[in-house]
């Protein structure tokens, strides 16, 4: 008798990079929220985000983030800026970019070959009609619930491609 297999999407750990300005308030979010639905969902995968800009290289997400977060059970209190790099391109299966101006920053940056690995958040949640997931940063503290909104959304159809093309 053969020893049966798990499913297929616990034999093939996905690596999933969200990727902002700052690396302070939607990518950190959208990283919280993925770990837990993939938790939820039993899909082995690896995390993590980062800023197009180096601006808060080691600093904590944004209180705003955080507050917002924590309300709806998303934990970000270890999360950490930094700056996407070269090598992100080759370690990561899903390079996931939180607005149209950090796609093309990355669409540029990334090596010949790679390019299939780059994606827009919004494109998992293509019934909300939005192109991009809005910078809360400059704005009042419902932008920030906003923010959550799209990437639950958009987070539900991107565990939904994790799972089938695992």
């Amino acid at each position: 008798m053969m020893p049966r297999l798990p499913p297929r999407h616990e034999l093939a750990v996905k690596r999933v990079l969200f990727v902002c300005t700052g690396n302070i308030c939607r990518s950190p979010t959208a990283e919280a929220i993925l770990r837990k639905h993939a938790k939820e969902q039993g899909l082995d995968v690896v995390v993590d985000s980062a800023g197009t800009h180096g601006y808060h290289i080691g600093e904590a997400p944004d209180p705003r983030s955080v507050k917002a977060g924590a309300r709806r059970g998303y934990d970000l209190s270890t999360i950490r800026a930094r700056k996407i790099t070269r090598e992100d391109f080759e370690r990561f299966d899903y390079l996931i970019a939180l607005d149209e101006g950090h796609l093309a920053l990355m669409q540029a940056a990334c090596p010949v070959g790679l390019q299939h690995k780059l994606h827009a958040m919004m494109v998992f949640a293509p019934q909300l009609g939005y192109s991009e997931v809005p910078d809360p940063y400059y704005g009042p503290a419902a932008g920030f619930e906003q923010v959550i909104d799209l990437l639950e959304a958009a987070t539900t159809g991107l565990v939904k491609t994790l799972l089938h093309k695992a």
